[in-house]
């Protein structure tokens, strides 16, 4: 996993997929609020001045000078649950999150949500 100490220089950066497709611009990080690792990114797609935010994991994803490369392809993060671009992410969409990339979403031991931006 990558160091997200200067997360403020990725912002605005391409977002690309495993094959160097661009998928659209790195907007924000969210952590797991049970780890502290980040987990997923929502990248901005679609047309300047309007769009969404689409949710994209950050596992196995590295940071290059130029841009973010995420292990999933194009189609699959564009089709990913998304947010408006002034949205904010709700405890009950996080499991769609998590099963749209067929990973396991489990609440906190008391409840608390799992994803948390900075």
């Amino acid at each position: 996993m990558f160091d997200v100490d200067d997360i403020r220089d990725w912002r605005g950066l391409p977002v690309v997929d495993k094959d160097g497709g661009k998928i659209g611009k790195l907007e924000a990080v969210y952590f797991d609020t049970a780890t502290e690792e980040p987990s997923f990114a929502t990248v901005k797609v679609g047309l300047p001045g309007g769009g969404r935010l689409v949710f994209v994991p950050l596992a196995g994803a590295r940071v290059s000078p130029g841009h973010l490369r995420v292990i999933v392809d194009k189609k699959t993060a564009k089709d990913a649950p998304s947010i408006g671009t002034d949205g904010e992410l709700e405890a009950a969409e996080e499991p769609g999150i998590y099963g749209h990339y067929g990973l396991d979403y489990q609440v906190g031991a008391n409840g608390e949500r799992r994803l948390g931006r900075r």
